[in-house]
């Protein structure tokens, strides 16, 4: 590109792929991998590759769809392509030694996902794909992407077969589009050789999961290295440890880095590149928060790391309300059965744990998509005045296997103390009232997730690949006069999440199906509560704009529809075209009904409890069987590339007291 570029990080990895046609099974064995740069700087360096590997993904123009920058573009050679580009015939030419009809494609309309190109055809009765050239259009509506290159070379075999032998790839990166401002380049080389068709031994396809790891792939001599790598290492990037080096010895570097991986990291490390940390502070946006009991609330977390201790971990925190002046605490012991490189939640997942906590909590916390102390969900869109001190005693098990099925157990025994404005009183005449209620229970959760990657923070890990659907399925017991339990019942849910590609660049759709009964007879704080979202934060699969257990059920079902058309109306649109805006719809349902056992209206079992009131009105309600829940939104996305703000209205159930029909919520998030 004819820019001057510094080389701050190089990859390489060797594999061998191997394929069984019947039955169908595809094998990547990684025999070696090498990494240097700047991440090395941080703990959770794998992070990087991770990312730029899913990022930038192999890519198949046989396929109908290419997966690329998280998103997918139309192939120029797939099923939907002719009604997608736009065709020329250029020439005819040599290429290889070979006589080739030359073709060029551009998109109907320059915004949508796809690509500009060329192709090399064969002249002959095979027509095929002898090389392939794409580029990103000018006009393009992807974002941060300046230009990209991307060039396929294709031979032939002596057997007859044709076969991908070079896949390179050029990205060049900025925030804006002044391609002549500073930025990233990624640039990427793939080549593939020595392609046999022998019989393979079976047991090779007996090895679980995709991806094979040979135990010494990250401790290859450099002559491995030389005798397997197909394009030598230029200068700069052969000798990447000693710009490390020099980059350590910058005067003030250090804190550079370390400001860097606490915004990064949401962490602070206690050790240095030569110790490395065995304890790390954080998080460190839950450092103060705010809620109606705690008032002004601080927080001080931590927990040890793998240099601590392979298979030990251990984390916790303290906290302190100003307004109720209680001390709160958690601490966790975990013990994994496998080595970790640095934190417990590494994929696979194999380990035990216990924990003790005492917190003042929302009902609604437990379906946060982050921790309930995160100071940017303190400020609420209803009031959250109903909240209860918990006491919590529990030991989790936790298994996943590299095909994606998962087993989590779970034994807690709980304390549950009514503060602020929700009190619990007995459905009797003189309306007892209870200081607090115990429960002793077990739980199984059955997960399937096939093809999920993750990478890991220092907080939790997260998905980077979202293709895979997902299957749940969990029953919670529990057990009257257990440990003090006060209450038996049986709570089964299930749940399937699946995302959608549609063809033509049209986007995609994410579709959630969620159903649950409560079997027994049990109290309002036992019953299924909707998955409400109290905070100005989106966060998908959750309602808006149902306040605090306004809804309370035995049986239930709930559907999630989300729509993001990555710009398909937008960009045809004159004028807001230029802005690159992308729209979004999305559609949330609950279905619920509460069995006449378990409703204090209709019941006069003391064991139940009179449903929650303010000021003497109540503040949750029995669903119609008939009328579901319903609310739509309406979201715009990309705005300066950065901001997604979404309208939600809500079309059911509009005159329920102290309720929003109106709502607007917000997020900050990038996206190609």
């Amino acid at each position: 590109t004819n820019k001057l570029i510094l080389p701050i990080s190089v990859q390489e990895t060797a594999s061998q792929t191997i394929y069984r046609k019947d039955p169908e099974s595809t094998k990547t064995i990684i025999k070696g991998k090498n990494s240097n740069g700047i991440e090395e700087f941080f703990s959770t360096g794998d992070m990087l590759g991770t990312v730029l590997k899913d990022v930038f993904a192999d890519i198949n123009i046989y396929d109908d769809d290419i997966r690329l920058l998280q998103q997918r573009f139309v192939s120029p050679i797939g099923s939907s392509a002719i009604s997608f580009y736009k065709y020329y015939l250029m020439d005819t030419l040599m290429v290889d030694k070979r006589e080739c009809v030359h073709l060029t494609f551009v998109p109907q309309n320059s915004q949508d996902f796809g690509f500009t190109g060329h192709l090399y055809v064969l002249n002959d009765s095979t027509y095929a794909v002898q090389k392939c050239t794409m580029n990103l259009p000018k006009k393009t509506g992807v974002n941060f992407v300046n230009r990209m290159d991307i060039v396929q070379q294709y031979e032939q075999l002596p057997n007859g077969n044709w076969v991908l032998s070079d896949d390179n790839m050029t990205v060049d990166l900025s925030w804006n589009s002044n391609k002549t401002a500073g930025g990233l380049q990624v640039e990427r080389i793939t080549k593939y050789s020595d392609y046999k068709f022998d019989p393979i031994e079976q047991r090779l396809f007996r090895l679980k999961g995709s991806v094979i790891k040979e135990a010494d792939m990250l401790s290859k001599s450099d002559e491995y290295w030389a005798s397997v790598r197909q394009v030598p290492l230029t200068k700069k990037e052969s000798t990447m440890d000693v710009f490390v080096n020099r980059l350590e010895q910058i005067p003030g570097f250090k804190y550079i880095i370390f400001g860097a991986k606490a915004l990064i990291e949401n962490f602070v490390e206690t050790g240095s590149k030569g110790r490395p940390s065995k304890v790390d502070i954080g998080p460190i946006n839950t450092m103060i928060s705010s809620n109606y009991i705690d008032g002004t609330r601080f927080r001080l977390s931590g927990m040890t790391t793998a240099h601590f201790d392979k298979h030990w971990f251990l984390s916790g925190y303290g906290a302190y309300g100003l307004k109720d002046e209680r001390w709160k605490y958690s601490g966790t012991l975990t013990y994994s059965f496998n080595k970790r490189d640095y934190v417990v939640w590494e994929f696979p997942k194999h380990y035990i744990s216990a924990t003790y906590s005492y917190d003042v909590m929302s009902p609604m916390d437990k379906f946060l998509f982050t921790d309930k102390d995160n100071i940017f969900l303190s400020l609420k869109t209803t009031t959250v005045d109903q909240m209860s001190y918990m006491r919590d005693a529990t030991v989790n098990y936790e298994l996943e296997t590299l095909t994606g099925f998962g087993v989590k157990a779970m034994l807690r025994h709980r304390n549950d103390e009514p503060t602020g404005k929700l009190e619990y009183l007995r459905n009797d005449a003189a309306q007892t009232r209870v200081h607090d209620m115990t429960t002793t229970e077990a739980s199984l959760t059955l997960r399937y997730a096939p093809g999920e990657s993750f990478v890991n923070s220092k907080q939790r890990r997260i998905p980077v690949s979202l293709d895979a659907p997902i299957f749940t399925l969990t029953h919670v017991m529990g057990f009257k006069g257990v440990l003090g339990g006060e209450y038996n019942f049986n709570r089964t849910e299930a749940s399937i999440w699946k995302r959608f590609w549609l063809p033509a660049s049209w986007g995609k759709v994410d579709v959630s199906l969620k159903a649950g009964a409560e079997w027994n007879t049990v109290p309002f704080p036992l019953l299924i509560l909707p998955e409400a979202n109290l905070s100005y934060i989106t966060q998908h699969e959750t309602f808006c704009l149902i306040n605090n257990m306004e809804f309370l059920n035995d049986r239930f079902a709930a559907l999630s529809l989300s729509y993001n058309m990555n710009g398909k109306l937008f960009n045809r649109i004159p004028l807001i075209k230029q802005l690159k805006w992308r729209e979004m719809f999305r559609v949330r349902a609950l279905w619920g009904t509460l069995t006449d056992k378990n409703n204090p209206f209709k019941s006069n079992n003391p064991d139940l409890f009179r449903f929650p009131t303010r000021n003497g009105e109540f503040t949750s309600f029995v669903m119609n069987p008939k009328v579901p829940y319903v609310e739509v939104g309406f979201g715009i996305f990309n705005i300066f590339k950065l901001l997604h703000v979404e309208y939600i209205h809500r079309l059911t159930y509009r005159n329920n007291p102290n309720i929003n029909i109106h709502g607007i919520r917000f997020m900050i998030l990038t996206a190609f």
